[in-house]
């Protein structure tokens, strides 16, 4: 029998068997007119939505991003030893349960309904991830108090979180780093392809493009470990490189800054090719499972960001939702990397995948 119950928010109260696909059953409550919280969040129902999770131009890239991790096979093989997997790592000097982080997510309530603004989100994910042993990227937005409230929450959780400052002017952005550097926080990044977004174009300041030079000015002043997100060519990769970044994302930004690019999962193997073992590269767009986050491993990567999935899990389950994600995540990629044969994460290789693009 399902004993699902709600408190005074109308936030589901776990008590088994409740699971994701209940909360994800719930959000669709509480989320929207844009986001169908689809059982598969593959960017189909959502296509037409701009604003919102939806795509720019012909609106493919998105689905895109989420059909190219499909079209990647898992080698099975099962003839080795039985043993425990683990799945932690350590990333910029901590340690995490498995290589996931959820990415930032800016302007809820412009893209996924009333239920929460940016600083409430923030005030759930940030936590909820640490506790589930994991971290949070947090997103910007025109509104000075959205990079307050995410500063404000890393500090109080002792700087375990990645504040991600928009493509803002030079002046503008050194303000938010000074903010922001006084969390603490584990590294600052910025989305630097948000200089695409159509509601960010007409803000004062304009969110723009970036020299090498002005983004070196920019890591040089972050004084913390730089990620640069929004990279999508080895040549985009070796500019981060050379201006001093210290990790990048792969990532077209949902598909929602440029129509017809190519998904991260195409780009990814050639990126890693130029900058693999001098920075560290994470990867985004589609990645939904456990599996997915080993095949972007077996390509190269150090680890992968997932947006959406984790903004249902919160309108639909708060802090409940985002613990039951990270474990059905955490169970997917420990279960498929014993039927590969691999046992810790450094045992992940490209052998254990097959391309089929």
């Amino acid at each position: 029998m399902n004993t699902t119950k709600y408190n005074e928010r109308n936030i589901l109260l776990v008590d088994a068997p409740t699971t994701c696909q209940h909360i994800l059953e719930n959000a669709r409550n509480h989320i929207g007119p844009y986001c169908k919280s689809c059982t598969i969040c593959n960017g189909r129902a959502c296509k037409n939505a701009i604003p919102g999770p939806g795509s720019k131009g012909n609106e493919t890239v998105f689905i895109r991003n989420y059909q190219k991790w499909t079209e990647i096979l898992v080698n099975m093989d099962t003839i080795h030893e039985n043993k425990t997997v683990d799945t932690s790592c350590k990333l910029f000097g901590q340690e995490f349960s498995l290589p996931v982080f959820a990415a930032p997510i800016g302007s809820l309530q412009l893209h996924y309904g009333d239920k929460y603004n940016d600083t409430e989100y923030d005030e759930i994910i940030v936590p909820s991830c640490v506790d589930a042993g994991i971290a949070a990227f947090v997103g910007d937005g025109p509104d000075a108090s959205v990079m307050e409230g995410a500063a404000k929450v890393i500090k109080e959780h002792l700087g375990k979180g990645i504040p991600t400052i928009k493509p803002w002017n030079m002046e503008l952005i050194f303000k938010k780093l000074e903010l922001v550097k006084k969390a603490d926080p584990i590294a600052i990044a910025m989305d630097i392809d948000a200089a695409g977004l159509p509601f960010l174009k007409n803000q004062t300041p304009p969110a723009g493009s970036k020299t090498v030079e002005e983004l070196r000015q920019i890591i040089e002043w972050a004084e913390k470990p730089f990620i640069v997100k929004g990279i999508m060519t080895a040549k985009a990769a070796k500019k981060a490189m050379d201006a001093g970044a210290s990790a990048i994302v792969v990532s077209n930004h949902g598909g929602r800054v440029l129509d017809q690019c190519p998904a991260t999962a195409e780009v990814l193997s050639e990126i890693v090719e130029t900058v693999g073992g001098k920075m560290k590269i994470f990867v985004d767009g589609g990645i939904r499972t456990g599996v997915d986050v080993l095949k972007a491993l077996a390509m190269g990567a150090d680890g992968v960001l997932i947006g959406r999935p984790f903004v249902n899990m919160v309108y639909g389950g708060d802090s409940e939702g985002v613990r039951l994600f990270v474990d059905k995540l955490q169970n997917e990629l420990a279960d498929t990397m014993a039927m590969c044969g691999a046992f810790t994460l450094e045992d992940i290789n490209r052998h254990m995948i097959r391309m089929t693009f």
